[in-house]
Formats: structure tokens, sequence, C-alpha cells
């Protein structure tokens, strides 16, 4: 029996707050091959106690993603989440053109307009169906569609299953 956490909760990021730390993005260096570019971004996060978390996110096309990420002390799953809400707007600014943002923060931001209740799961389960149809990724679409995190896509998900618009995820025995 283990007595110790392998996590140390010290710097539970769903504790903070995103102004308690200093974040820093860099761009590091590009590669083109053919018609494509890809460029990499150090990213900084430290705070005053000492804790920081260095992340290494790439956009590729009109897609970016973070690469890898290191923390001291280290982070839990439940941090992660977090921490990519966090990176989202200081990786737009820093990847995105200046030129190419026409849209005001404000409204990137908004979610599409998305009806609650039964009728939601509804949709969610239309989605979800559709997609996994198409050959394509079903919590994706749901994510695209509704304009939430994969976390709570993959609540509505389960909704709609416990609402009985999806199959039972597995059959019981």
């Amino acid at each position: 029996m283990l007595e110790a956490s392998f996590v140390d909760r010290s710097l539970q990021l769903s504790d903070r707050c995103p102004d308690d730390g200093e974040m820093s993005v860099r761009h590091t260096w590009v590669v083109s091959e053919g018609g494509t570019t890809a460029s990499w971004f150090d990213v900084r996060l430290t705070f005053a106690d000492g804790a920081r978390v260095d992340a290494l996110a790439v956009l590729s096309g009109q897609e970016v993603r973070v690469e890898d990420v290191r923390a001291e002390p280290p982070l839990s799953l439940d941090d992660l989440a977090v921490l990519a809400e966090w990176l989202e707007n200081p990786l737009f600014e820093a990847c995105v053109p200046a030129s190419a943002r026409a849209v005001p923060a404000a409204t990137r931001r908004a979610r599409p307009a998305w009806p609650g209740g039964r009728e939601g799961r509804r949709l969610v389960a239309r989605e979800y169906r559709a997609a996994r149809d198409e050959g394509g990724d079903p919590v994706l679409a749901v994510m695209c569609a509704t304009g939430h995190s994969r976390r709570k896509s993959l609540r509505l998900i389960g909704q709609a299953r416990d609402e009985g618009f999806l199959a039972p995820r597995r059959a019981r025995r």
C-alpha cells in the first residue's frame, strides 16, 4: 500500500487563477516542407512560489497542438485540462498573425447556440451517430457542434446515453 501521493498537490492549477502567474510564449522554430509549414512555440508559466509549467506547442495549418508539458511539481489530469484553457488565448495571440485576428476576442470564444435539456441531448446523440457513421471522431463532432470542451462533451454524451438516445457503452453481464 502506498502511503504518499505521487503528485504534490501544491501546484493545483484548478485552485489558482491565470493572473497568479506570469506566462510567456516564445516562437522557437519553423519547419517548411512542400506546401506546409509548422511553427513551434515554447510556453512557460511561472508562479511566485517557484512552481512552473513548461509546454511545447506546434501550429500546423489551422491547428494548434500542445506536444509536451513539463511541470514542477507534477500536474494531475484535472490540472492538464485547466492548463489547456489557460494556454488557449496566449497561444492564439502568438500563433495567429494580427492581420488574421479580425474577430474580436469576446466573440471568438462564444459558443454556438445549443439547446439544453432533453432537446440538447437528442441533438448530441444525432451529432455523435452522424460522425460515427461517417467514420469520424464522434466526440470531436460533439465538441465542434456544442463548442464545449472534451470533458463537457463526454458528459453530454453520457447524459444522452442515460436518456436512451444512444446505446449503452458496454453490455452488462
